[in-house]
């Protein structure tokens, strides 16, 4: 199993460790040379939404991303990559689009608004989030499915091969999130087998 991890900001090194602890392959995706590479699942950490955005589409990789998890490659998304995946975001910052989910940016405040806790999330169970200005989800609809909520706020969601999160388990010690989304990649390559 080889899964690609957009390494253009973010947490992207902590996915990786994450990954390899849990004795899944993973390369970088820097540029669009890189997505030659056989990969069967995306990993989009977080960073600045907008930003990720802009430079997906100066290096000529956005189609590409965008094309490849619409035709069914599974995609986790934290923080920022959960934005980027949701067709509605607050400010109309729509990027990817991809995801039946509304998403409000910054929604707990700027750095001060960050802040850990522990809750539920269906399929993994009780698990630590780390949020750091985080994002959460407005509304889902369609086929989307809520995974976990904190305070009534929709932090995990999941639609077909996606996965979101408004946290980052990559910044904890549980790698059951990545477990979770390793498992999914696995059932999309049956599918497909």
């Amino acid at each position: 199993m080889q899964i690609g991890i957009l390494a253009l900001q973010g947490a992207f090194a902590e996915h990786a460790a994450m990954l390899r602890q849990l004795g899944a392959s993973c390369f970088e995706i820097r540029q669009k040379r890189d997505l030659d590479q056989p990969m069967d699942g995306l990993i989009v950490p977080g960073g600045e939404s907008t930003v990720i955005g802009k430079l997906l589409k100066e290096l000529d990789c956005f189609d590409l991303v965008q094309e490849r998890i619409q035709n069914g490659l599974p995609v986790f998304g934290t923080c920022a990559g959960l934005i980027l995946l949701a067709k509605e975001a607050e400010g109309g910052h729509v990027q990817l689009g991809t995801m039946d989910i509304s998403a409000r940016r910054n929604a707990y405040g700027r750095q001060l608004g960050s802040f850990a806790t522990t809750a539920e999330m269906k399929g993994v169970g009780k698990i630590p989030m780390v949020f750091i200005r985080a994002p959460y989800i407005t509304a889902v609809s369609g086929t989307a499915e809520v995974l976990a909520e904190v305070d009534g706020k929709i932090v995990a969601a999941k639609q077909g091969n996606q996965l979101v999160t408004a946290f980052h388990p990559e910044l904890t010690q549980d790698t059951r999130v990545h477990a979770y989304f390793l498992h999914m990649v696995e059932e999309a390559a049956k599918k497909n087998a």
